[in-house]
């Protein structure tokens, strides 16, 4: 048995199945962590969502931003936008079931033995990985719960700024969303910077790459969200595995025992 984590694949099904092909992987040995944005932009958004929900017990998966856009436009009302490549899914005969699917995935997934943490943008320094778990545990609560439409229909929005114990409902829903599906760059205190997605060195004043700062533990973080990055952060601790497949790029597969890293040009 091999466990594999494999970057946003975004609808990229072709370049999918090749990757995993070129690792001989197998969901009746194997196990393929998904880094999140499973959808949108690529060609073939159904095709790749139905194949990861057929995997079952064998995908160990999280939500990524692009996923939760698809949920907030089923259950939150929202429009698709002019580069959404959702229609596929929206139009498919069995939506409500993997609207169902998607809605019983994770945010953050810990394996203590190999201490790897991941979720779709990462792990800010200022939570722990208990932290972080029991964030992510509550908020995959709200998704799947009868709170589901409060949360998606307000779900978008860069405020508040930082986190804070005391927040409530769906500023604190918000928050947790924005920390683990959207945050690139982050000040000392926990303050988000959403707006910047360029590469790691075009940092705006009084922020750095959530990366850069130092953590007590001995956590490996695997994340996706950060195309511009193309898989380097200048740390091993920390494992960027968007290479940017849909932007023409690659899509990146990992062995997580041996870090041996497998690319398929897009």
């Amino acid at each position: 048995m091999t466990d594999y984590a494999i970057g946003d694949i975004q609808g990229c099904y072709e370049r999918l199945r090749q990757v995993l092909a070129t690792v001989d992987f197998s969901p009746s040995r194997d196990r393929l962590w998904v880094a999140g944005d499973l959808i949108n932009r690529g060609p073939e958004s159904l095709e790749t969502l139905r194949y990861i929900e057929s995997l079952q017990a064998s995908a160990e998966v999280v939500l990524g931003n692009h996923d939760l856009h698809l949920l907030a436009v089923v259950l939150g009302g929202h429009k698709i936008k002019g580069k959404d490549t959702l229609d596929d899914i929206l139009g498919a005969p069995d939506l409500q079931r993997l609207v169902e699917w998607l809605r019983q995935q994770k945010l953050g997934v810990y394996d203590p033995d190999r201490q790897y943490f991941m979720s779709h943008a990462g792990l800010p320094h200022i939570w722990s990985v208990d932290d972080a778990l029991g964030y992510a545990t509550e908020l995959a609560s709200i998704i799947r719960g009868p709170e589901a439409v409060e949360f998606f229909t307000h779900m978008y929005g860069n405020y508040p700024e930082r986190w804070q114990d005391d927040l409530t409902g769906v500023d604190r829903w918000r928050m947790i969303t924005n920390y683990f599906t959207r945050m690139r760059f982050i000040a000392s205190d926990g303050t988000l910077e959403l707006s910047t997605k360029e590469s790691a060195d075009q940092a705006p004043e009084g922020y750095a790459p959530w990366f850069d700062y130092p953590r007590d533990d001995a956590v490996r973080i695997i994340f996706g969200h950060w195309a511009s990055l193309e898989g380097q952060t200048g740390d091993s601790r920390f494992i960027g595995l968007d290479t940017g497949c849909v932007w023409g790029g690659a899509l990146t597969v990992m062995n997580l025992d041996t870090g041996e890293k497998t690319h398929c040009d897009c």
